[in-house]
């Protein structure tokens, strides 16, 4: 098993680990989705896990996230990127 630890952005302090990833993952999804992120953009329940105040529902979520995005599946893409909580908010599009 590998360390979350040591997945991050280097220069902070905040952005590493577990919630990193995960966050990282929302944003995959995104950009398959044609919405490319910034590396600090936040949404959805991002803020709340590097704040350490998830829980397993979101584990959960992220599990499907990453399974749909390594699965190649447009229709299925689109139809998780339309939950409310991995949505790109209109305020970061513009």
């Amino acid at each position: 098993m590998i360390d979350p630890q040591k997945f991050g952005v280097p220069g902070t302090d905040h952005a590493w680990g577990p919630a990193e990833i995960s966050g990282n993952a929302i944003r995959d999804l995104a950009a398959l989705c044609k919405y490319e992120m910034l590396p600090w953009d936040e949404w959805g329940h991002m803020t709340a896990a590097y704040e350490g105040t998830t829980g397993s529902d979101y584990d959960r979520r992220i599990d499907e996230v990453a399974a749909v995005c390594s699965a190649g599946d447009p229709s299925a893409l689109t139809s998780l990127y339309a939950h409310e909580d991995l949505t790109v908010p209109a305020s970061l599009l513009s």
